[in-house]
């Protein structure tokens, strides 16, 4: 689903912003940790409170989601990178967190649609 660019390149991250919607349709953009599941295609959002947070919430009551992770490349010249994440999410309670210290919810994101750019080849973006 990932290409090995786009893998190469959200592994060598630490940081995203993640975007849901509330139900009064309120958009909701706080930065996450993230981790990338290669086999399955998807991506886990840890957190120490998790569970307790609006994101987390949004993601319970249905909201679709986006994550986006980027960064510069370079400044001189300006070079940007990297990934959009659009789709579905699950809220889920008591599951083993991944990383010590993080509590036992996260938010699983399956992607519907991938946007990748500045990675080495020509912008991308499809659905999967």
């Amino acid at each position: 689903m990932f290409t090995k660019a786009e893998l190469d390149y959200l592994r060598s991250q630490r940081l995203g912003r993640l975007a849901t919607v509330a139900p009064d349709g309120q958009p909701q953009n706080n930065p996450v940790g993230f981790f990338v599941d290669a086999e399955s295609g998807t991506i886990t959002i840890g957190g120490y409170a998790l569970g307790t947070t609006k994101k987390f919430r949004n993601v319970q009551r249905g909201s679709a989601v986006a994550l986006v992770v980027d960064d510069l490349a370079s400044v001189d010249p300006w070079r940007v990178r990297g990934v959009e994440i659009r789709g579905t999410a699950e809220a889920l309670t008591d599951h083993d967190p991944p990383m010590p210290g993080m509590s036992r919810e996260i938010i699983r994101i399956t992607p519907k649609k991938i946007i990748s750019w500045g990675l080495g080849g020509p912008r991308s973006s499809r659905t999967v």
